[in-house]
């Protein structure tokens, strides 16, 4: 039976064979030179999707209709997977982007921006007959989102298939692959399929409400997906036939604010819907209420999917230090993971107080931060409470993501949260 990296030489190999003869030597060469490399920890994990100029516009008094407002206007660099890849970068893991932007003012500061913190352009792609997806955003006084205008099509018309599969190495080799709903359905399968291939675990980000039900086309290829409660809802009502989960508005309990354990089983319906679907795990964002983590089973195999990784100083770091004070025997435990019957596992972990100034960023850096953690050795429930600490610094800064993380602050958090967390439930899938 054939390893890991066998697979992924296979893998390798079968694109290769799509080159000419003449090239084929030296590209075979240089695919057992990354597998080689593989095995020491020298590959790069690999996000798709979009890259986007955010145009952040805030009042500094009540907005109103049909007049202009007095207030402040930001350009920052922003799109899912960009933010999701520079908050990676930013805790030592630096991925290797797959994306596409106009040869224009905001394409050229999006690569110039990319450039500057030395991160690999080689998967980007600018081209002058398109337009740079932008994203107009108008918040209220307080930071939060009022109204939003994009134009981001160019990511699903010119991020194709055929793009995508000239990366095919990079994906092989990665430890893994996250993807963002900005892709077309045939790029997102295309990207699954490649990862597949190679048992790669893949990452599906789900955007929007109406672009998270892309994932009916891809869910069997799916290992994490990290929707909001209403993206959740979306997504599973794509993949059953039944009308049958709850509206988040209903979650409302006599007037008085629902506990976790009520939303929980609110929206366990749409959660079961998803596993059952082959999700490995899913990991549902609740805004202020925290993150709900939630298996088939005990999620810390994921751990054993990602053996070829070699963390950068930081992440060997933040590795040692979230390890002493975050015991993974706290929220996984013996019990009833040894019996052959599948159980549904569920974990709340509460967010933490914020000085909030801008919350567009705090969703993609709890993914960008679980994911560096994730590749930096730790398990799943370590690494998502690091990925909340990771979002409650996005949220107090201006920019998507923050211009640099304190190690010290960000596993104090991580370690406050960790210790909160609590198992919500443990029993049998029905």
């Amino acid at each position: 039976m054939e390893n890991s990296v066998e697979r992924r030489l296979n893998c390798l190999y079968r694109h290769l064979q799509k080159s000419s003869e003449a090239n084929q030597q030296v590209l075979v060469l240089n695919s057992l030179n990354a597998i080689n490399e593989l095995d020491y920890g020298g590959s790069a994990p690999v996000v798709i999707g979009g890259m986007v100029l955010d145009i952040h516009a805030k009042p500094s008094t009540t907005a109103h209709p049909k007049t202009t407002t007095p207030g402040k206007v930001h350009y920052v660099t922003g799109g899912v997977a960009r933010n999701i890849a520079e908050c990676m970068s930013k805790l030592g893991i630096k991925p290797f982007m797959i994306s596409i932007v106009g040869d224009d003012m905001a394409g050229n500061l999006l690569m110039d921006y990319w450039k500057s913190a030395e991160l690999d352009t080689a998967g980007i792609e600018q081209r002058q007959d398109i337009t740079t997806p932008v994203v107009c955003n108008l918040f209220d006084a307080n930071g939060e989102l009022m109204a939003a205008v994009a134009s981001v099509e160019a990511i699903e018309l010119f991020l194709t298939q055929e793009q995508i599969q000239r990366f095919s190495s990079n994906i092989c080799s990665a430890p893994v692959v996250m993807i963002d709903a900005n892709l077309n359905p045939h790029s997102l399968e295309a990207s699954c399929k490649i990862a597949k291939e190679a048992d790669i675990p893949v990452w599906f980000e789900p955007v929007s409400v109406a672009k998270s039900k892309r994932v009916a086309s891809i869910a069997s290829y799916v290992t994490f997906t990290s929707p909001n409660e209403d993206e959740l809802i979306a997504m599973a009502k794509a993949l059953s036939p039944l009308d049958r989960f709850c509206p988040i508005q209903s979650l409302s309990n006599g007037g008085s604010k629902p506990s976790i354990e009520y939303i929980f089983q609110m929206l366990k319906p749409a959660i079961m819907v998803l596993l059952k679907n082959s999700v490995k795990i899913v990991v549902v964002t609740l805004g202020a209420d925290g993150v709900f983590v939630c298996s088939k089973d005990r999620p810390d195999f994921i751990k054993n999917l990602l053996r070829n990784i070699k963390p950068s100083s930081f992440g060997k770091q933040l590795f040692e230090i979230v390890t002493l004070g975050c015991p993974s025997h706290k929220l996984y435990g013996a019990k009833n993971f040894e019996s052959r019957t599948s159980r549904l596992y569920a974990v709340h972990f509460p967010s933490l107080p914020a000085s909030a100034v801008r919350l567009t960023g705090a969703g993609d850096c709890l993914v960008g931060g679980t994911l560096a953690s994730i590749c930096a050795g730790l398990d799943v429930m370590q690494s998502i409470a690091v990925g909340i600490a990771a979002a409650k610094a996005a949220v107090e800064v201006e920019n998507n993501v923050p211009s640099a993380y304190s190690l010290a602050k960000l596993t104090e958090d991580a370690q406050l949260i960790y210790s909160l967390a609590k198992v919500v439930c443990d029993q049998p899938m029905f």
